[in-house]
């Protein structure tokens, strides 16, 4: 039977380059991915999942998921493109644990951790960026366990591998919208899940990079509201009680935008130029009711598709990821593509 390390060998390449032309998994050149077709389709090669289900059960490999993500329906597609990779890769012998938490509680997601230690292979993680938090993941790289941070990274972390977008692009990004469809002078409030997530720190410093070369931009104020809509509302509803200039809304993350939404709807007459991040069903809704102008989008579901795949090749076919960092474009969405 030819197996993919022959294939390997003949066409000059590694066997992980082999296997992810075969199994349409990431990038490979043009004429290496043709050459390593054709060879295959040469000698006939036929994968043997049968084979890989059980090298993998002799292991039993087992993956905790850490995400912070009650209550906020960006993750809704995150968690849907995972699930159905962990129902695919049980063929394989791959378990999944599931943790999902409301909230930026450190101390939750340390406890978690702590438990999990000696239970998993793999961790994927939505992680507070917390020197506490860093400890603990260190703790279980230097254990041998495999760690994939999804949608926010963290610092002080040792060896580990990130998919989600680039934050710092998507603030330059919502800062060269603004300067493309907003009014001549904006007094902006901003509004974001968390100063403990280096995601939207991310994206705050780069709002603020691409605006500070225009004098009639000014941040009027920047609330947080943990990504909740209640809190959202009424701290939104608070700042625009307080800031009657505020003519701008930017929702740097997406779990309390609806609220923000709903509270600037509350201030009528005036009228705010609003812009966010994900297009989740709200958004969608706001949009065709002219409430919200655009948003940010970051592919949710191949952030979730990417995550459980870089796992599933690191423990059940034994392949290390070609790099540690997995960026999804950051695209603008309008009513007409929204959808």
């Amino acid at each position: 039977m030819v197996t993919i390390k022959q294939i390997a060998d003949l066409c000059g390449v590694s066997r992980g380059t082999v296997d992810r032309v075969l199994n349409k998994r990431g990038n490979v050149k043009a004429e290496k991915r043709e050459l390593i077709l054709q060879m295959a389709k040469k000698l006939n090669y036929k994968p043997n999942p049968a084979g890989k289900a059980l090298a993998a059960r002799k292991v039993n490999p087992v993956t905790a998921i850490i995400l912070p993500s009650t209550g906020i329906a960006f993750f809704d597609d995150v968690i849907d493109a995972m699930e159905k990779a962990a129902k695919k890769y049980e063929d394989y012998g791959m378990r999944t644990q599931w943790h999902i938490l409301q909230g930026y509680n450190v101390e939750e997601q340390c406890r978690i951790l702590d438990e999990l230690k000696s239970q998993v292979n793999a961790v994927i993680i939505n992680p507070i960026n917390d020197s506490r938090l860093a400890a603990k993941l260190n703790e279980l790289i230097a254990a041998g366990i495999f760690v994939v941070a999804i949608n926010n990274d963290l610092e002080q972390a040792g060896t580990h591998y990130y998919v989600g977008s680039d934050y710092v692009n998507g603030g330059r990004t919502m800062g060269a919208l603004l300067k493309m469809i907003g009014p001549e002078q904006a007094h902006i409030g901003v509004i974001l899940g968390s100063l403990k997530m280096l995601g939207h720190r991310q994206r705050l410093q780069g709002l603020k990079t691409a605006i500070a070369a225009t004098p009639a931009y000014t941040i009027t104020e920047i609330i947080e509201d943990n990504d909740d809509n209640i809190a959202a509302f009424s701290h939104t509803r608070d700042m625009l009680t307080a800031h009657e200039d505020i003519n701008v809304l930017i929702n740097l993350s997406s779990g309390g935008s609806y609220g923000s939404c709903r509270a600037a709807l509350s201030m009528a007459p005036r009228k705010f130029l609003i812009l966010v991040f994900d297009t989740i069903p709200t958004t969608k809704d706001l949009m065709e009711k002219n409430v919200v102008q655009a948003a940010i989008y970051q592919h949710p579901r191949q952030q979730g598709q990417k995550a459980m795949q870089l796992v599933f090749d690191y423990l059940v076919n034994g392949i290390l990821p070609d790099k540690e960092k997995y960026i999804m474009n950051n695209e603008i969405r309008i009513l007409e593509n929204v959808q």
